[in-house]
């Protein structure tokens, strides 16, 4: 039986940070003042984009050949990441408000586009109702049992420091948060306390958000730090109750590592798959590694370095075996993220090397996700810089890399093979790496010379091909045929008999 969505192995999904991909003249922003729109990205300021810009800007995104979309959360928040959620039934008005989204969402729907939003059910803000309840009246308060509290602190022996003293940080540096200033927040952080999940009460409500905005119409759930909630059976109920108002929901779970806890049919559909992360940027990156940059990647440290084609063969052969393949065929592969610097950053500016990496994302099994304006060329080292404004002045869009995915994006849309289809290595070795997809009786070889040298390669394949992307010089051999690719080239080659 089949747990995951049907229409995720055909989608591609593009990543966008709300306040960061376009402004909308629609929202008035009622002399509010932000950030320039074009000036370098803070950590704390804000630019102004918003829901109704990313409606306005849906047209590029069709036309680009994206499907479905991931918003980073978008919740009443006093950051513009909005991970610190104050009202969890409430578009941030800053994005519009919940007016905002339904007219995303009716838009989307009417162009095939699907949305799924940035659960962040770990932990809330210092803002949130309940927990200021408790900041109010300690002891006293109904919601005590929301989040982890010192009942030193609870009683009044002690005074809060939701805003901590330079003292006070100290403090939290060297003994935690739940000792230092009366609760525990994630990872220690004053700004986001965290859930007790144990309490029913707090189950309930993130349940019932969940809920909610399926009903509104949402196409799923991207779960924020979903291994912080370290219980099974909280994941399990979060599945039931999405399931049942929507069968065909995505729930992914951001986990950086090995998944399988997660991927058995009765939490996630998928993981956003940053092994694959690792794999590429190791590959595809090679001696072009900034490791400067490469080392701010959070989750990625120690994990990247240069890999020549056997070593990223047999990492990928190992990613793609680590789960059934319903829960392969559906993970969420990228480049990057929000949460690390940009693909292009890391490999020190070239650009190839992201060009192949995007032709191997687009044809590799998995839900391909683009970090919104990767495709034009935005780079950025680790936040605040990889959260750039869009540069929606088309003069500064690197137009050859803008065709050149929209080019890949249509490849995998055009043929069955590269979205459902089996995945065999054909070749690795050196720089050059050589994969299958076969679908019924479609079969396509992709073939990547990560080198920037020449290369000639013999791979075991029956039949005539032609090419349909990128060159090659092709011809027979006896192993069936042989390859010669240019320094960086790539080719892409269909069976027609």
């Amino acid at each position: 039986m089949t747990t995951t969505p049907d229409w995720v192995k055909d989608a591609v999904f593009y990543q966008i940070f709300p306040d960061r991909f376009a402004r909308s003249e629609r929202l008035a922003k009622n002399g509010l003042t932000f950030e320039p729109w074009d000036s370098p990205p803070t950590t704390f300021g804000f630019k102004g984009g918003d829901l109704y810009g990313v409606a306005e800007r849906l047209d590029y995104l069709q036309d680009l050949g994206i499907n479905a979309l991931y918003l980073n959360p978008i919740f009443a928040s006093a950051s513009n990441h909005r991970y610190h959620t104050f009202d969890y039934y409430q578009v941030d008005p800053l994005l519009g408000g919940n007016d905002a989204l339904r007219h995303l969402l009716d838009e989307a729907h009417k162009r095939g586009i699907r949305v799924v939003l940035d659960g962040v059910f770990n932990h809330a803000s210092r803002g949130f109702w309940q927990f200021h309840h408790v900041l109010e009246t300690g002891e006293a308060s109904p919601y005590k049992n929301w989040f982890h509290f010192n009942p030193e602190f609870l009683t009044g022996k002690k005074s809060w420091g939701a805003y901590p003293t330079h003292h006070q940080q100290q403090s939290i540096n060297n003994e935690g948060s739940f000792k230092a200033i009366g609760y525990q927040g994630w990872w220690n952080l004053p700004a986001l306390p965290k859930f007790n999940t144990d309490t029913p009460a707090v189950r309930e409500f993130l349940f019932g958000v969940a809920e909610y905005w399926i009903r509104f119409g949402i196409d799923g759930w991207r779960l924020d730090v979903a291994g912080e909630i370290n219980d099974d059976s909280f994941w399990q109920e979060f599945r039931r109750r999405v399931r049942a108002i929507n069968p065909e929901a995505y729930i992914v779970g951001e986990i950086w590592h090995e998944a399988q806890r997660w991927l058995q049919g009765d939490q996630f559909d998928a993981t956003m798959n940053y092994l694959i992360t690792a794999a590429a940027l190791s590959f595809f990156g090679g001696p072009h590694l900034d490791m400067g940059v490469v080392n701010h990647a959070g989750g990625l440290q120690g994990r990247v370095y240069p890999m020549d084609a056997y070593t990223f063969a047999n990492e990928v052969d190992r990613v793609f075996h680590l789960y059934q393949p319903e829960f392969t065929y559906s993970q969420l592969n990228l480049l990057d993220s929000h949460d690390m610097p940009r693909f292009l950053s890391c490999v020190g500016g070239q650009k190839m090397a992201l060009k192949q990496a995007l032709l191997f994302l687009l044809t590799y099994p998995g839900a391909p996700c683009i970090y919104y304006g990767d495709e034009v060329g935005v780079d950025g080292r680790h936040d605040p810089e990889c959260r750039k404004s869009f540069p929606w002045n088309e003069e500064r869009w690197d137009a050859d890399l803008l065709s050149y995915t929209k080019a890949c994006i249509k490849l995998r849309k055009d043929h069955p093979s590269l979205r459902g289809g089996s995945f065999q290595r054909l070749h690795a070795e050196g720089q050059v790496y050589v994969f299958a997809r076969t679908f019924e009786r479609e079969q396509i070889l992709v073939a990547i010379n990560a080198g920037d040298a020449a290369a000639q390669v013999e791979v075991q394949a029956q039949g005539a091909y032609a090419s349909i992307f990128g060159k090659a010089k092709v011809e027979s051999a006896e192993k069936g045929l042989r390859l010669k690719l240019e320094p960086r080239g790539s080719v892409v080659l269909k069976r027609t008999n």
